[in-house]
């Protein structure tokens, strides 16, 4: 009965949705941070043809 009290399952749990929220915190951030230039990127490949 001990063992089932100290199990990992809820912490790992808790573990992966930080690590979720994380990934996509950074991902927001880096699309805010690189759109423009991507954007413009492509519209200067465009503008070529």
């Amino acid at each position: 009965m001990l063992q089932r009290l100290r199990g990992d399952d809820g912490a790992t749990m808790v573990e992966y949705g930080l690590m979720v929220a994380l990934i996509a915190i950074v991902a927001v951030f880096a699309v805010q941070a690189f759109g423009g230039a991507v954007v413009g990127l492509f519209q200067s490949a465009a503008n070529m043809f």
